[in-house]
């Protein structure tokens, strides 16, 4: 059978490539044409456009950059309907995915949703176009399985894919991790300052702030698979600050803290049971508009999923140098970090087991098989 996946920013890439590969093994024949990036190529199929140059954040960005996501939007369409997919399945990405899928759905495709757009935390009004547009909703989250409950919307609880990408990585040597990239014996706190050019900009501006308060640790840069390693020489300069391109579970494998933007990226860390500090600040629009349609009491997963405070949250004009060393150093101490993994521990059980990728890829083929 034949399947178009859409997928953006390197989360979507991540899963993207996961469930490739469970559609593969379920479907030895199948092909595959996609939207995404290097680790769903490395999977196989054919890649139409990179991510990368899809990557606007936030609404004002969009906004500037509408010529160009017009632009996408028809070149999709077009491919789309040249290589007539049985399955046409999107993750993530609802500013883009969801105008695709009100095109799609009345043109016959069979649409299916993996990682529903978050549509729990703000304008929800966008369930109905969910449900006239979407055949199968695949989500990762209990409590958006319950979300959607409420609009009478059936869905799939398939667990979350994280926790397979975390289990079924590489392990490392540390000691040859640390010689290959210059690091010494304090212990590392990872910078996790996002994917994209803007928010890396705004968030390790104020996450460097911080590193000579703390001269018995080695700050360590993740660098985004999205951008190019040239692009963070200007944070290099500060003293006593490494960079580790695209490596980041590596790098989160051997960290005693972090500073994490606010995203997946949040229960990435704690899933690898790190403290760490959330970190946002976007452009004063955006930040606005955002902080007048965000329904949510909390902004990073961790903290949503525990229905608590588990992690701190510094947003806006909160994330600043004195807030973000208070709060490291609180982090840094051995109570709060034994009440941290015990939180993480209850976070994880929430999730569900292993296998989200193969009961996604096995739900999405036996709709299929059905239909035919």
């Amino acid at each position: 059978m034949k399947y178009y996946i859409l997928a953006g920013e390197a989360s979507g890439d991540l899963h993207g490539s996961n469930l490739m590969q469970a559609l593969f093994k379920e479907d030895p024949e199948a092909e595959i044409r996609f939207w995404g990036g290097d680790l769903m190529q490395e999977v196989g199929g054919t890649l139409v456009t990179h991510y990368k140059e899809r990557a606007f954040m936030g609404f004002s960005e969009v906004l500037f950059n509408l010529s160009k996501v017009f632009k996408f939007i028809s070149q999709c369409k077009k491919d789309i309907e040249a290589f007539k997919p049985d399955a046409l399945v999107f993750i993530d990405n609802s500013g883009f995915n969801l105008r695709i899928a009100k095109w799609a759905k009345p043109k016959g495709y069979n649409t299916h949703y993996y990682i529903s757009p978050q549509v729990w935390a703000s304008r929800a009004s966008r369930v109905k176009t969910i449900k006239a547009t979407i055949d199968h909703m695949y989500v990762v989250l209990p409590f958006v399985a319950d979300f959607y409950k409420q609009y009478q919307y059936p869905v799939h609880f398939v667990g979350h894919p994280l926790i397979d990408a975390i289990a079924d990585r590489k392990q490392i040597d540390p000691v040859q991790f640390k010689t290959l990239y210059g690091l010494d014996e304090r212990p590392i706190i990872a910078l996790l300052p996002g994917s994209r050019k803007q928010e890396i900009n705004k968030m390790l501006e104020v996450m460097l702030s911080v590193v000579s308060d703390f001269p018995g640790y080695q700050f360590v840069i993740a660098g985004a698979p999205s951008q190019d390693t040239s692009f963070y020489e200007t944070f290099l300069k500060k003293q006593n600050v490494k960079f580790i391109p695209n490596k980041t579970y590596d790098l989160l494998s051997l960290s005693s803290a972090a500073l994490v933007t606010s995203g997946t990226a949040t229960l990435e860390t704690a899933l690898f049971k790190v403290p760490q500090v959330v970190c946002y600040k976007g452009s004063a629009i955006s930040y606005e508009i955002a902080k007048r349609i965000i329904t949510l009491k909390y902004i990073s997963l961790v903290n949503l999923i525990s229905d608590k405070e588990v992690v701190k949250e510094l947003i806006q004009k909160d994330l600043n140098t004195k807030n973000l060393k208070k709060e490291l150093t609180n982090i840094l101490d051995e109570y709060q970090r034994a009440r941290l993994f015990l939180d993480y521990y209850d976070l994880e059980q929430k999730l569900g087991g292993k296998g989200a990728s193969e009961k996604t890829a096995k739900l999405i083929i036996a709709s299929l098989r059905i239909q035919s």
